[in-house]
């Protein structure tokens, strides 16, 4: 949700390699990501957004983007976190992360009960996640992401597990909604509601006004960079006001 390969492959701006090979190491990607937008628009594409980033908002801030293609919780503590110094400065740190747990534990077909200690084992690793960053930056300000649902509600996401039937979307509705609560009691914390914003640009809406790419629903394209960053703007707006 954060990064810039899918986005920058909607918009051709990549190496021949990278579009080949779908590694973003493997040569060029133009920063069209949602948290490179966010740091920095693009004037040429966006020009309505000109100064609605944090370049414009907060002159001399650093930006380090350490998503990664694919991402569970896991990785984020094991190796994301690792290249994190603690700092009591002023920080923003949008936190896009459990889609791909949940979308793992859908592919292993698990029975209903076991799906759900799965999700409530999520929940939790979850919630210790955002302690750790709470406590790591305690002057800092979370942005936590509700993960959206190229679904739309139906549970069939074309070319995702076609085999395997109506996708358990409730259990990511259930994970959204402990988002929502934890971000709403959480001091230090902003809700950056995702899934609402996407909803209806999935695979119900004609293709062009879909927010997903076009080769892979689960991945935003350019347009579903920008809507994605527009949610953190906004989140940080509502917060000063």
């Amino acid at each position: 949700m954060s990064i810039d390969l899918y986005p920058a492959l909607d918009a051709g701006e990549i190496d021949v390699a990278v579009a080949l090979e779908r590694v973003a190491t493997a040569g060029r990607v133009a920063p069209l990501g949602a948290a490179s937008l966010l740091y920095q628009n693009d004037e040429s594409r966006f020009p309505d957004d000109l100064g609605n980033d944090l370049v414009s908002l907060h002159p001399g801030i650093v930006f380090e983007n350490l998503a990664s293609d694919g991402a569970t919780i896991g990785e984020v503590f094991g190796e994301q976190l690792a290249q994190l110094e603690d700092s009591e400065e002023p920080t923003i740190v949008t936190l896009t992360i459990g889609g791909n747990d949940l979308l793992s534990a859908f592919g292993n077909r698990p029975k209903r009960e076991l799906l759900e200690r799965i999700a409530a084992d999520v929940r939790e690793a979850y919630d210790f996640l955002v302690d750790t960053l709470r406590s790591r930056f305690p002057n800092g300000t979370l942005i936590l992401n509700t993960v959206y649902d190229p679904s739309d509600g139906t549970g069939k996401i074309p070319g995702v597990y076609d085999d395997r039937g109506t996708l358990p979307i409730g259990v990511l509705d259930t994970f959204n909604d402990h988002v929502r609560a934890l971000a709403a009691g959480t001091p230090g914390t902003l809700l950056g509601d995702v899934a609402a914003h996407f909803q209806g640009h999935g695979v119900t809406a004609a293709e062009a006004d879909r927010w997903y790419w076009r080769r892979s629903l689960i991945e935003p394209n350019l347009i579903g960079a920008s809507e994605i960053r527009r949610v953190w703007l906004q989140a940080l707006e509502e917060s000063e006001r």
